[in-house]
């Protein structure tokens, strides 16, 4: 099983440095994890790159606009 540390953490250009963000793991084959920067130690939620990618491209389009 891999460690939550041996993941590679990145955040959108956009977050800016406030640090209210959503930080991306993709560097393990077949899974992206999910975590907030403000709690790194905390819980992160872990997708199938396939689920993932189906989310972000639901974003693209707007399925989720209020």
């Amino acid at each position: 099983m891999e460690r939550i540390d041996d993941l590679r953490w990145r955040r959108s250009s956009f977050s800016g440095n406030g640090g209210d963000c959503v930080e991306v793991a993709s560097n393990r084959p077949g899974i992206v994890a999910v975590r907030d920067s403000k709690d790194k130690p905390g819980p992160a939620l872990a997708f199938t790159s396939g689920a993932w990618t189906a989310f972000v491209q639901a974003i693209k389009h707007g399925e989720f606009d209020l």
